[in-house]
């Protein structure tokens, strides 16, 4: 068990990068964004494979290998490189997302993801935060604190849709709310690691919070439950 780590899981457009990024910079620890790294990969694959890549799990591993894929730690927060090249910025293409639940599903590339994201979090016994979709039910099941961050998919939704800077139209937000509850569905069925809460996970509805509340509920959490 790593003392000193708090897993933050939970749906599409929840909160819980934002959240954990802040939980992370209020106490003085790392953040790792699993999401992060699973868009890596999936960039890489798509300039040096393309998209047909059904089936070649080790293909794509092998590619992570080689260039490499890596996690790198700059100013307390894990950034993917790839060949060396920051690519925070390109992994949030439309590009990328429309391919990174496909590449997520591949058993071999979350083999190899859940490695990557242990040996980043034991080189860090500071304290890391680290969010994702089976943080505490696979990658970290010991993680002393867990924390399953949720909001209605409308919530979710409008969220999602106020990043383009305006407010959104009721259409937009049906629609929005539409492919997230999809999502949700293909999440928690999937047949590896779905999404779902850790038996010993801490349910955080943040439909009627803010960003500052749920970040406030878990540094408390954090500093009543992990060693000072």
């Amino acid at each position: 068990m790593i003392p000193r780590l708090i897993a933050i899981d939970g749906p599409a457009a929840s909160g819980k990068s934002s959240t954990a990024a802040l939980v992370a910079r209020r106490l003085g620890w790392a953040h790792l964004d699993s999401g992060a790294l699973y868009r890596a990969l999936t960039l890489a694959a798509l300039d040096n494979i393309g998209e047909g890549w059904s089936g070649g799990g080790q293909r794509i591993v092998a590619l992570a290998e080689n260039l490499p894929v890596r996690l790198v730690l700059v100013d307390d927060v894990f950034r993917p490189e790839v060949a060396g090249v920051a690519v925070e910025d390109a992994i949030r293409s439309e590009r990328v997302t429309r391919h990174v639940s496909a590449v997520a599903s591949i058993p071999e590339v979350r083999t190899w993801v859940n490695a990557r994201q242990r040996e980043a979090a034991a080189s860090h016994p500071s304290g890391v935060v680290v969010d994702g979709r089976d943080i505490g039910t696979v990658v970290f099941p010991d993680a002393p604190l867990k924390v399953f961050l949720t909001a209605t998919s409308d919530e979710r939704a409008r969220r999602r849709l106020s990043q383009r800077g305006r407010a959104a139209l009721a259409d937009e937000i049906r629609r929005e709310s539409q492919a997230l509850a999809a999502r949700d569905e293909a999440d928690t069925t999937r047949p590896v690691a779905p999404l779902k809460p850790a038996a010993d996970a801490v349910l955080l509805d943040s439909t009627a919070l803010t960003l500052e509340e749920q970040v406030g509920q878990v540094v408390e959490l954090a500093r009543r439950r992990l060693p000072g």
